[in-house]
């Protein structure tokens, strides 16, 4: 396979994962190199994300490796066989990488959990309401530019409405639904979508209200997102320049906690939707 100039988040994911069970074997580079019968550039441009690597490859890889998980195994398979442009490939001169791995993390999410401080989760935002946040941006962003970003928000939504969505939990502050984000027009109709979309079957909506106090980790919005097994979990989290991805076993167990003890202080999800009902009704 060609190398790739610029992997992914999943194909640098897929590769750090094949290194992770090579280093639990206990094998360096050169040993491995060895007992795979191939040379130490092929698998380090493989554990980099460079090289591409087959499903059949990585199960070779994975019994030379004497691993034990055979779930995983398979989810590493199934992650090597992917092939197709995702649709967000579409948008790979316009947009960060960021934003792109983002939107492929979800297409892949079997889970998705998530924590918003001041706005609503991109999944349930209204065009009306993207675009006024999308036009808060400094420095503004051309009609064309604001129009590209739009479009992908949008099309980020559709992992909802595919045969095998994800489950998603969305804890919510008080202060996203107060934030006003365009005119009211906009802001009540945003909100009222908030609760169509708490009626879908995988879809819970839970709101954290200013009387819960403080909580871990309030300073900025978290999405947890789970993969087929739960070695393959993922977190991220948004920074100053972009967003950032996490899958280190002591940081996933961090976040689980952060995310278990803010559902705890959040509302029910009956009390989260007549909670937004009466905040639409004071805008």
């Amino acid at each position: 396979m060609p190398p790739r100039k610029v992997p992914t988040a999943r194909q640098r994911r897929l590769g750090s994962e094949l290194r992770k069970m090579r280093e639990h074997a206990g094998l360096t580079l050169g040993e491995a190199a060895t007992l795979l019968s191939t040379d130490r550039t092929g698998i380090s441009n493989t554990e980099s994300g460079r090289f591409g690597v087959s499903g059949q490859r990585v199960r070779t890889w994975a019994s030379h490796y004497g691993c034990p998980d055979p779930a995983y195994i398979d989810a590493l398979a199934g992650m090597a066989e992917e092939r197709g442009r995702g649709w967000w490939e579409d948008y790979r001169n316009d947009l960060s990488a960021g934003v792109l791995d983002l939107a492929e993390l979800e297409h892949h999410a079997r889970t998705l959990r998530a924590v918003q401080i001041m706005h609503m989760p991109g999944l349930l935002q209204t065009e009306d309401y993207a675009r006024a946040v999308f036009e808060e941006a400094v420095p503004p962003v051309s009609p064309a530019v604001l129009r590209r970003r739009l479009s992908h928000r949008l099309r980020r939504r559709d992992v909802l409405d595919r045969h095998d969505p994800p489950v998603c939990t969305f804890l919510i502050h008080e202060a996203a639904l107060r934030l006003r984000f365009g005119s009211r027009k906009v802001a009540t109709t945003q909100l009222f979508h908030l609760l169509e979309q708490s009626e879908r079957d995988n879809v819970t909506v839970r709101i954290i209200p200013f009387s819960a106090g403080g909580f871990p980790n309030a300073g900025s919005s978290t999405l947890y997102v789970g993969g087929p097994v739960p070695q393959l979990d993922t977190v991220q989290t948004d920074t100053p320049n972009g967003s950032a991805f996490l899958d280190a076993e002591t940081r996933l167990a961090n976040y689980r906690a952060v995310l278990d003890r803010v559902e705890e202080r959040s509302l029910a999800p009956g009390q989260s939707r007549d909670f937004i009902l009466e905040t639409a009704r004071q805008l």
